[in-house]
């Protein structure tokens, strides 16, 4: 018998599988899917609240590896899953097409994220003490003021005039919190108008001791590393 009279062998079970287009699609799914859950995902940036470090409609890539064996820092932005404390988390049934859009935001960073994702920068971490103002209006973290070139449009301030003594105090001063066992406080940089962890302590007649909105350190999704979208606005953070 010649080898052209000779019948092939089928290919092995194996060999017909994952040389299937469809075998190729579920892998590159699993992998996308692997690298958004422990490497890198991309997120949206939803609004006016970080100015202007970002702006609304920034794509930034989060580092979800940033807090292996290691703590989110003082002027780290992170972006993190809100609970009830910041309001309504939205999770109502958004219907099959706002899910599918929300899906695709989710992994490719353009369109809605998480429906309560938000994104702020850490202030303090566990067992330190924050209050505000020094003499020239500075946030204080265990007594040191902060260097905060990013803060836009802050709060108004005038040493004598409207500071933490007067009369009608800046609604820049807050009362001094030491920050819970596993939690963050963490602030907008456009200071005047970010719903943050500090924000119902600014009002007057406010609950000093309630006042506050914490981030868990479970609730950290990771460290903002890079605006990926506009090409323009290209950076690491």
């Amino acid at each position: 018998m010649t080898s052209a009279d000779a019948v092939a062998a089928p290919r092995p079970l194996w060999r017909r599988i994952t040389g299937s287009a469809w075998f190729h699609v579920v892998l590159a799914f699993v992998v996308v899917g692997l690298l958004l859950s422990f490497v890198a995902k991309p997120y949206h940036v939803p609004s006016g609240s970080m100015e202007q470090t970002l702006q609304p409609g920034d794509r930034v890539l989060v580092n979800r590896l940033a807090y292996v064996g290691s703590q989110p820092a003082t002027g780290d932005i992170v972006v993190f899953d809100a609970d009830e404390t910041w309001g309504p988390n939205g999770s109502k049934d958004d219907g099959p097409l706002k899910s599918a859009a929300r899906w695709l935001g989710e992994v490719t960073g353009f369109g809605p994220s998480g429906q309560h994702t938000l994104i702020k920068r850490v202030i303090a971490g566990p067992g330190q003490t924050v209050s505000c103002c020094s003499s020239d209006g500075r946030l204080l973290v265990d007594g040191q003021p902060l260097d905060e070139p990013y803060v836009f449009e802050d709060l108004p301030f005038t040493e004598g005039i409207l500071d933490c003594t007067t009369t009608q105090a800046s609604s820049r001063c807050l009362p001094e919190v030491t920050v819970p066992e596993g939690s963050y406080l963490v602030l907008g940089d456009h200071r005047s108008a970010s719903a943050d962890g500090a924000v119902a302590c600014r009002s007057e007649g406010a609950d000093t001791s309630g006042c506050w909105r914490w981030v868990k350190r479970d609730q950290i999704v990771g460290k903002a590393a890079a605006i990926l979208w506009p090409l323009g606005r290209w950076t690491g953070l």
